[in-house]
């Protein structure tokens, strides 16, 4: 690696070594092109584009992701940036909604990014996927993971949806819950999840679908859903929606009688799912999800630059983001060049680069090889906060 990057690197694998100490590394429409990326440029800052929601139903999650990746361009900058030039993060809202997306994506190209280091919600993501990779720009995905992004030339580093129903499927078997509900929410995401789960249920579940059923997220009142649900009596119920809809199911769940334990997939784990069912109403709840700083040991410092930096602590997929800005950098410095095929040579020759959630080696279809870092988490934190319950490790 080129001297530059060396303390950023260093940092980050001290971090990975102390979680792997502890035994807690573990291995989320194409318009066109609106002009063209920067790849292969030469000279003046290198601009990261990021995709985020800023606004809509998931915007809690859009600074999260912000400030990680500006913080991993600062530690950049600050050690003489990538072959001496600077990086420079881009940002635009989508939303998470298709057709702001697309509209977003094409921003970047115009603003001459060379890699996108964007993408939180799947449905939001897959659409902007041909008109960056149409513009020459390589694309390396922090949170979304759908596996409908799978295969389409992105880097992922978050997990995919096979992965977290992998661990869906694992934490069932290890609570022993026999009949089970699954309920999504119309998105292609939750759809994908709630799929995932079913079909790895069929080869390593010791239990069985009793119920499966899709909400819509724009409604109030699931009363229908919880009828049709609990009537087949499941003894555990999965969730694979946002949040939003998350915290009002719960919360009607309960409300109908069922007691049991619910598990939400990733995108129902922000506070706001306590908030919005109730705290007396998350008692029994867990969540999937790739670990946050706050669960890794060894990353106290990192906890401590990011808050005084931003006057708040990281959340969900700050790890990531900042990840993806690092592993972006890596892929410039070793290529020698912005030039997209150059980019994504180096990133698909990664081999054990260290991230938070552990070294990673990207799998031919761009996925981190292994499980992909998924625990169990349950919201019994400060203000309803998801903390680590189980790191499926046994």
């Amino acid at each position: 690696m080129p001297a530059p990057h060396t303390r950023w690197t260093q940092r980050i694998a001290t971090v990975g070594v102390l979680a792997a100490t502890a035994a807690l590394v573990l291995s989320g429409c194409s318009g066109g092109v609106a002009g063209s990326g920067d790849s292969g440029s030469t000279d003046g800052p290198i601009k990261l584009g990021m995709l985020a929601p800023f606004s809509g139903s998931e915007a809690a999650f859009g600074d999260y992701m912000k400030n990680g990746a500006q913080m991993a361009v600062d530690e950049i900058n600050a050690d003489g940036g990538v072959d001496g030039r600077d990086l420079e993060l881009v940002v635009e809202d989508d939303a998470c909604d298709a057709t702001a997306s697309v509209a977003a994506a094409q921003k970047l190209v115009t603003a001459g990014i060379s890699v996108s280091v964007g993408g939180y919600c799947s449905g939001a993501t897959l659409p902007t996927l041909p008109i960056f990779m149409e513009a020459g720009i390589s694309v390396v995905i922090p949170a979304a993971n759908s596996n409908a992004l799978v295969g389409q030339g992105a880097f992922l580093i978050n997990g995919t949806g096979a992965q977290q129903a992998g661990a869906t499927v694992k934490y069932i078997n290890k609570v022993g819950a026999k009949s089970v509900a699954v309920i999504d929410d119309n998105t292609d995401y939750s759809k994908d999840l709630a799929n995932s789960v079913i079909d790895q249920s069929k080869t390593d579940g010791d239990f069985e679908i009793v119920k499966t059923d899709s909400v819509n997220p724009d409604e109030k009142d699931f009363a229908a859903n919880v009828n049709n649900v609990l009537g087949a009596n499941p003894d555990f119920v999965v969730w694979t929606g946002y949040y939003q809809a998350g915290g009002l199911l719960v919360r009607q769940l309960r409300e109908a009688g069922y007691d049991g334990p619910i598990l939400v997939g990733d995108g129902s784990v922000d506070a706001q799912l306590a908030a919005i069912a109730g705290a007396e109403f998350v008692d029994n709840v867990v969540g999937t999800f790739t670990q946050t700083p706050d669960m890794l040991e060894g990353a106290d410092t990192w906890i401590a630059d990011y808050t005084e930096t931003f006057g708040e602590a990281p959340g969900p997929y700050s790890t990531q983001s900042y990840d993806a800005v690092r592993v972006a950098a890596e892929a410039i410095a070793q290529a020698g060049s912005t030039d997209a095929d150059a980019v994504t040579a180096a990133l698909a020759a990664f081999d054990g680069f260290p991230l938070f959630s552990g070294p990673a080696t990207f799998a031919d279809d761009g996925t981190l090889e292994g499980s992909g870092g998924f625990v169990i988490v349950e919201p019994t934190g400060d203000d309803g906060a998801f903390v680590m319950k189980d790191n499926l490790q046994e």
